[in-house]
């Protein structure tokens, strides 16, 4: 049975054996917050406790932003937590996370918290770093799990737990997908079936992304290991591939980084998605370092981060894909 409990005196009160994982919602469950508990769960196994907060806050809310239409739905949110495994869940009324009113001391998300969705939506990582910090107090878990989803998110939370000592272990669980592409997101409720249409763009310019980068990579491996001289021609007529061989050489001379071939490959279904109907209108495409969301420059190796947010109707949607550069010659 799923307790439901409002203040954290409540949660405190509770009996806990083995560890305390903790996913933090605001509400509105779906199968991605589904996945997040069930990770949850095994994580902490039978004898642990698996907590979910559900608490719309206020301070990541910008001017204009949807924080009246933001979906209340509370009961269906006890089942689907219920379903997943949560033992708890944890609802608490903003005056009990904010008990003097809005806070005069808040997190900053420093540098990074200005970039893409920073940058888009000033404050909202002040805001949300503020709250996950307050409600990593109320809960004290000794995990804490969130989605791939939001990733500059995600990087920022690891930031703060790293920066400010918090005793918890943060797990980053990777994206759920409906079966045509689009992330999972409470706010897909919010499309007609023509802006759905439109909105699939976003994963499939980030698929477009890693395919390019698939390709560009085998090319240029390909490329580089065959010999520079008539020793190559000879090499590549053996495998009936000379003029194959030639273009891929050509390519990977021409296009430069795989970087820069990655954002134009994503960035062409972008394109062809703002001359849609309804169109899609794109706020950001970027490449970045998953360490302080700067671009990836165009010899960048190691992990980095492919991530697009754009409207759709008056529906905001972001996604992203991790991808992994490898070093080359």
């Amino acid at each position: 049975m799923t307790e439901l409990l409002h203040t954290a005196d409540a949660l405190h009160r509770l009996e806990r054996a083995g560890r305390r994982a903790v996913v933090m919602t605001m509400g509105a469950l779906h199968e991605g917050h589904a996945t997040l508990v069930r990770t949850a769960r095994e994580l902490a196994g039978p004898a642990g406790q698996v907590v979910v907060t559900v608490f719309v806050n206020p301070l990541q809310f910008g001017a204009g932003e949807d924080l009246d239409r933001y979906p209340r739905t509370l009961d269906a949110d006890l089942v689907i937590a219920r379903d997943a495994g949560a033992d708890v869940v944890f609802a608490p009324a903003v005056d009990e996370v904010y008990p003097g009113g809005d806070p005069q001391v808040r997190v900053s998300a420093g540098p990074m918290g200005g970039r893409l969705e920073g940058a888009t939506r000033p404050g909202h990582f002040d805001g949300m770093l503020t709250v996950v910090a307050k409600l990593l107090h109320l809960t004290r878990p000794d995990l804490a799990l969130f989605g791939q989803k939001d990733a500059q998110q995600l990087a920022l939370i690891r930031r703060m737990v790293t920066d400010l000592n918090f005793p918890v272990q943060v797990v980053g669980v990777p994206t759920v997908r409906e079966e045509d592409g689009l992330a999972l997101s409470s706010r897909n409720r919010y499309l007609s079936a023509a802006e759905r249409t439109t909105a699939l763009a976003l994963s499939r310019a980030l698929f477009a992304g890693r395919d390019r980068l698939a390709a560009q990579a085998a090319l240029r491996a390909r490329a580089e290991a065959a010999p520079a001289t008539d020793e190559r021609a000879t090499a590549l007529a053996r495998l009936g591939e000379i003029r194959a061989s030639a273009d891929a050489h050509a390519v990977s001379v021409a296009c430069g980084g795989l970087p820069d071939a990655v954002r134009a490959a994503a960035r062409h279904v972008l394109d062809d998605a703002a001359r849609s109907e309804p169109p899609l209108v794109l706020d950001y495409l970027a490449l970045v370092d998953p360490q302080d969301f700067t671009e990836a420059g165009p010899e960048f190796t190691g992990q980095a981060v492919l991530a697009v947010a754009a409207k759709v109707g008056t529906t905001r949607l972001i996604d992203n894909i991790p991808l992994e550069f490898g070093a080359h010659s």
